[in-house]
């Protein structure tokens, strides 16, 4: 029997996908639980108008995603933070700081998809930070931190 999968099952398949299990399996646990859906003619029609629709969304968001990225290539951010005479900084810099440059600069990143290659930054000097836009476009953002 088809099935299409409403959520990803392990050693199954992923969500949105149509698979062949056995009837009993379909009938007695995938469909009542909710698992997946059983794939007739007019469920397989509406299945692919979803995909294509699905497809064309995505393809829209990962454009918008690579023109951001063009825009921040040229970026490089300044941030001021408390130090000792020594140049260690008392706490440490993190995604927050950098979420609110860029927020400066007129980009709305969410602190999560900020990450840094050292962590965490306790020392004034230069670093990089890595932004994920999409799952397929990372942006890298020079930054330096100086001592106010």
């Amino acid at each position: 029997m088809d099935v299409i999968l409403k959520q990803d099952i392990s050693n199954l398949g992923h969500k949105d996908e149509i698979v062949t299990v056995k009837d009993g399996y379909a009938r007695n646990y995938l469909i009542p639980k909710g698992y997946a859906v059983n794939a007739t003619a007019s469920m397989r029609k509406m299945h692919g108008e979803i995909m294509r629709q699905k497809a064309h969304k995505e393809e829209k968001i990962h454009q918008q995603a690579v023109e951001i990225a063009e825009k921040m290539k040229g970026i490089k951010l300044t941030i001021g933070a408390k130090t000792s005479t020594k140049g260690k900084i008392f706490g440490s810099v993190n995604t927050i700081q950098i979420s609110e440059a860029l927020k400066e600069k007129g980009f709305d990143i969410d602190r999560k998809d900020i990450s840094f290659k050292e962590e965490p930054i306790k020392e004034i000097g230069k670093y990089t930070a890595n932004v994920k836009l999409h799952k397929d476009v990372t942006v890298e953002i020079p930054f330096e931190i100086f001592a106010e």
